[in-house]
């Protein structure tokens, strides 16, 4: 019999199946912390690269390019702040595995077999928006701040970037998270087509609205430059492209479905005659 059987269970069981899960959730988390932790240092230097990138794009020297921390505490906290988002990338399976496991108890068999490919599609979607910052995006806006520098002449004071690692850091992981949700729409609106809550038809109405509300969400959750807002907004547009195609495809299977039923239904009302 299959662990995920449907069958009641009492409030006590539930609640006790919840602890189960939050301990493996919190172990997970709380393993992955402590080896980020340890690695800290190589895990923001890791980090550094795309500035790395954004400082030969703009033709600087290399070997003058720094980070810099203006407080005693400043580069611990960041370290922690590096490490927890190490453990939450490196856990998220086992989190995501485990609300899965106390969810499917209450779905039907059909409901679980539908889930599990959103679950799947879910984190790698996430590492596909982290992979465009890490690679493009963030390389991009360090460049434009960079190229901002005034080098020192006669009439003109120097003005140089100094990034902070705090802030550096704050950027990074901003940009992250917010490119990793946005990419997790088209499985939203997937799922939401699925139970049916929303239509094509729907979405291709409200795209004008969709258009304006990805520009107030970039401008949210983005620096304020022209470049990261518009780097957010057009990604966003683009998936909710793909959402409505998604969409689509889901009630184009549900119609095949509806179809294939009533044939069969008439079928065995012919074999019945």
């Amino acid at each position: 019999m299959s662990d995920y059987e449907d069958k009641p269970q009492p409030l006590i069981e539930h609640l006790m199946e919840l602890r189960t899960r939050l301990m493996w959730s919190i172990g997970a988390f709380f393993i992955a912390f402590v080896v980020c932790f340890f690695f800290a240092k190589q895990l923001f230097n890791l980090l550094v690269i795309p500035y790395k990138w954004a400082v030969v794009w703009a033709g600087l020297d290399i070997a003058k390019s720094e980070l810099i921390y203006t407080a005693p505490q400043e580069f611990f906290f960041t370290q922690v702040k590096v490490a927890m988002f190490g453990a939450l990338v490196i856990a998220f399976p086992v989190i995501a595995s485990q609300i899965y496991k106390f969810v499917a108890p209450g779905l039907y068999k059909n409901e679980r077999s539908a889930f599990l490919p959103f679950l799947i599609a879910s984190p790698i979607l996430f590492l596909l928006g982290g992979a465009l910052v890490y690679f493009f995006f963030t390389p991009m806006v360090m460049w434009f701040f960079l190229a901002m520098q005034q080098a020192p002449t006669e009439g003109e004071v120097g003005i140089s970037l100094l990034p902070r690692v705090s802030e550096y850091l704050s950027l990074i992981m901003t940009l992250v998270l917010s490119f990793g949700l946005v990419f997790q729409l088209p499985v939203v609106t997937t799922l939401l087509a699925r139970v049916g809550l929303l239509t094509s038809d729907w979405l291709k109405e409200k795209r004008k609205y969709a258009i304006v509300i990805a520009f107030i969400a970039a401008a949210i959750l983005t620096p304020p430059d022209p470049m990261s807002q518009i780097g957010l907004a057009i990604p966003t547009i683009l998936l909710y492209e793909i959402s409505i195609y998604a969409a689509r495809l889901v009630e184009r299977k549900r119609s095949e479905d509806s179809e294939t039923a009533e044939s069969s239904s008439e079928v065995a009302e012919t074999d019945k005659a």
